[in-house]
Formats: C-alpha cells, structure tokens, sequence
C-alpha cells in the first residue's frame, strides 16, 4: 500500500476513534449528572425515594432546556432504569403552541408503573399528551401524585425566566445501552 493510502486508513481510524470517544464522554456525562438529579429530587422531596423504589421503571432527564416566541421547543437527554437497573438512553422533545416568551431549564423524571408501561417506553409507543401534566418537585409534592395511564412525571426548576400559557405534548425515544 503506497503511504497516501496508510494516511488516509490512520487519519480514518484516529478519526472514528476521537468521535467514539466524545461520545462515550457525552453519555458518561448524561449519567452522572443524571444521578445528581436523582440526589437532588430526594433531597427536595425526601418521600420521593419510594418512587424511585416502587416504580417499575424511570427515566431521568437531568437536562432539558426549553425556548419559546409563541411557538416553543425543549429538548434533553436522559437515562433510563429498569427495577433500579440502567437499561439505556433516552431523549426528549417537546413542542408548544401558545402564549408563551422566554427560557428555562428544567430536571424531569417520568416513573413507569407496570412492566407493561415501561415497555410502551422501550418500544416508542409513549408520548405525554398535556393530559399527563408534570407535579412540580417541591417537599411533600410525591405524597399525592398519582399515576395517570401508567406514568407519573415531575419536574424540577433550575434557571431562567419562562411565561407560559400552552398546550403541547412531549415525545419520548428509547435507545437500548
């Protein structure tokens, strides 16, 4: 093989590597900061723990930023668990139409009730309509929440300024790992 093509096999190769690497370290953060807010949501609740306990499965999203000019966005990343296990990655996108101006930042956690519930989630069958409304994590808030079609969700503020009056529904993704 002539030397230009032993470059362009190594630079190929050094390549993939460096972006298999960041990778990896983007999810490794997703993680971490995924077990921060867990700490966080039972620290701001402490009867919040039995959720985490009781539920067949949950998914953190440590991160979600949300934008809105009369139409809104959000997006995060977060991981999955099952019985307690982690079982992959999730993303979440959100959009809104209504009164609304401004950002924010936010933490989410969505309980899964049933194996059954959990399994819509691994398969993508799960959208949260804006009948599944978000309980704002505050002391006390897990006490009365309840399970609405197999899923529970609660949020947790964390920056900026939003003013919101809209409607709109979050899709969830799944990836195994």
């Amino acid at each position: 093989m002539n030397p230009i093509g032993r470059s362009t096999i190594l630079f190929a190769v050094t390549l993939f590597i460096t972006v298999a690497s960041i990778a990896q370290s983007k999810k490794d953060k997703i993680i971490a900061d995924a077990s921060a807010a867990k700490a966080e949501f039972i620290k701001t609740d402490p009867k919040m723990a039995s959720n985490f306990e009781t539920a067949y499965g949950y998914v953190i999203f440590p991160n979600v930023g949300k934008g809105a000019v009369g139409v809104g966005g959000a997006s995060g990343n977060g991981v999955a668990y099952e019985q307690g296990a982690k079982v992959g990655m999730a993303k979440l996108t959100q959009v809104t139409i209504g009164f609304q101006l401004g950002g924010h930042s936010y933490r989410e956690v969505i309980f899964f009730e049933s194996k059954k519930d959990m399994d819509r989630f691994k398969e993508n069958k799960i959208e949260l309509s804006a009948q599944v409304s978000a309980v704002a994590a505050a002391a006390g808030a897990s006490a009365n929440a309840k399970y609405v079609e197999g899923v529970m969700v609660f949020t947790m503020q964390k920056g900026g300024l939003m003013y919101e009056a809209s409607v709109g529904g979050q899709k969830l993704k799944y990836e195994k790992g």
